[in-house]
């Protein structure tokens, strides 16, 4: 039935010229249909029976209907609106691809010079499957880190064993000290290390070495150090801007006399791409998206004017050290003279802003947040922030046409209080009264909702997932436009993989239809049988523990 409406609407907007008149008639069709429908459905029996025959009714009725009617030109407006403002057809999405190729170059020339940082990652051997010995992997990325420990035997037995764990931070951590931090990680750290044995084992002598993940955005000076730029993802951590985080992280272990070294500093997208390409010599691109999203990709060193730019402390450029004793790499993807020399390069796209379509409970929520005006596009595709998108076109709609009665719960102003595994939860209900939807209005918001409500609900939650999967798709589309320009036809000529990684991507998967609808619209049903979009399980974890290996200051 609500479809039907949304249908009726999408004529009318089509048209009629005036913003104004699209809204009266598309308000009008809409509050006429569900009017219908709750005049037949609403009424209970025990109703009827009470309207003795021959009693009028009409008055009551008119009553009842004009008082619907109210409520529904109240909020239906605000449903159309919301639907307008986060349209992404075609050319919507054509521009969002082509701005983030734009971007890319920009941020490659010159730092500063575009809201892609487009950071080095240091990257320059991948994993070649001759790895061998016990490596640890640290993964800082969002509101919980993971430990783990793999056990790796060369190119015949590859992993031989893995082990993690997950610990979640403390609210009071992400706003407090950079020392409370990294004390309460190497502890975590500390006590998984104890439980080390079975088919785990560390060479006599050796220290242990650690792969770190750390998904926030940081100016790499090395392979095993850099300094962060600033906090994402919802975390004020004071003291830590400016300072080398390995070395933070170092100082907690010394702290905690715990004997374990870091050997690569990566971020997730890197660790995602290294553990998948571990297994698949086609993955050139990867994506997290999680709790925060982020993008990497193998860039080609002759496409990286700013490496000409840096000069390091022996007076030598970035480029010419990674030049100079370089193990080269032959791969027929991306070629010149059949070898090229590749660093990973770390987009930091969810600062990307060019074209968004946004709505004016976006602008609301990056206003409110710790960090206005920044990582725009993180706040419209990742699932730190879907839920809660959701959640302030609901309390519009709650206050200005009581949605869910004149009484609804205080609960539903908190922010942050829904969300994204919420509203994928409530998409992913199929049934007729949408009772898992009322389920979770009552259990986590606290208000009662009849099945009318619950549909608008449905339609919010479809709307803002159905935004953020297809501009995360074009973000995709960006990166290999940029990529198959430089290679002159390469890319979408062979198959180039597309490593995916993050709960987002894992476990909503009307958003990752939506992605992958995008990517098949701007490619073209040909050129996307060539991109392929896969999930990598946990691969930032195996990949950082790898990157640790190839890494290593002891001989493999």
């Amino acid at each position: 039935m609500l479809s039907n409406m949304v249908l009726t609407i999408n004529t009318f907007s089509c048209c009629s010229t005036s913003p104004l008149s699209q809204i009266y008639f598309a308000s009008f069709f809409f509050t006429h249909q569900l009017v219908q429908t709750m005049s037949m459905t609403a009424t209970p029996p025990a109703v009827r029976s009470y309207l003795t025959p021959g009693r009028p009714t009409s008055k009551f009725m008119t009553r009842a209907r004009m008082a619907v009617r109210s409520n529904l030109l109240s909020f239906a407006p605000i449903l159309i609106n919301l639907q307008r403002d986060c349209a992404t057809p075609l050319p919507v999405l054509r521009h969002v691809a082509d701005a983030m190729a734009a971007d890319m170059r920009a941020g490659l020339a010159v730092d500063g010079r575009s809201d892609l940082k487009m950071i080095l990652s240091y990257v320059d051997d991948l994993p070649t499957g001759n790895e061998k010995g016990l490596f640890y992997a640290l993964d800082l990325g969002g509101t919980n880190f993971r430990v783990l420990r793999v056990q790796l035997g060369g190119k015949e037995e590859r992993v031989v064993a893995t082990e993690f764990d997950q610990v979640s931070i403390p609210q009071e951590l992400m706003f407090g000290t950079s020392e409370a931090l990294f004390d309460f990680i190497a502890s975590g750290l500390a006590k998984f290390a104890q439980k080390e044995g079975g088919k785990f084992h560390l060479p006599h002598g050796r220290t242990r070495e650690i792969g770190f993940t750390f998904s926030f955005p940081v100016k790499q000076t090395s392979i095993d150090s850099g300094i962060l730029i600033k906090w994402t993802k919802g975390f004020a951590v004071s003291g830590t801007a400016g300072k080398d985080v390995v070395s933070c992280l170092n100082e907690a272990m010394q702290r905690l006399g715990t004997d374990m070294r870091v050997s690569a500093l990566v971020n997730d997208t890197v660790g995602t791409l290294a553990g998948a390409r571990y297994w698949d010599d086609d993955v050139m691109v990867a994506v997290i998206l999680g709790t925060g999203t982020n993008a990497c990709y193998v860039e080609r060193v002759d496409s990286i004017p700013k490496l000409q730019e840096q000069k390091s402390v022996s007076g030598r450029t970035v480029c010419e050290k990674i030049l100079i004793g370089y193990d080269i790499v032959l791969n027929d993807k991306m070629h010149v003279d059949e070898y090229y020399l590749f660093q990973i390069v770390n987009t930091e796209w969810g600062g990307f802003s060019n074209g968004l379509p946004l709505s004016e409970f976006d602008r609301q929520m990056d206003a409110d947040s710790i960090n206005p005006g920044e990582q725009i596009f993180e706040k419209t595709i990742s699932g730190m922030y879907l839920g809660e998108i959701v959640r302030r076109v609901l309390v519009k709609m709650a206050e200005v046409a009581d949605l869910f009665g004149e009484h609804a719960s205080a609960k539903l102003s908190t922010p942050f209080i829904l969300g994204t595994p919420h509203i994928s939860a409530m998409q992913q209900d199929s049934s007729k009264n949408l009772e898992a939807v009322g389920s979770i209005l009552y259990d986590v918001v606290g208000v009662d909702s009849n099945v009318n409500a619950r549909k608008i609900v449905w339609e919010v939650c479809d709307t803002i997932a159905k935004r953020g999967g297809r501009l995360a798709g074009a973000g995709i589309v960006g990166i290999l436009e940029k990529m198959e320009e430089d290679s002159k036809g390469v890319i979408y000529g062979k198959r180039t993989v597309v490593a995916m990684d993050g709960g987002l991507y894992e476990h909503y998967p009307h958003y990752r239809k939506y992605l992958q609808d995008a990517v098949t619209e701007l490619l073209g049903s040909q050129l996307s049988k060539n991109i392929v979009i896969e999930h990598s399980k946990d691969g930032s974890g195996i990949g950082a523990a790898l990157l640790a290996a190839t890494n290593s200051k002891y001989e493999h």
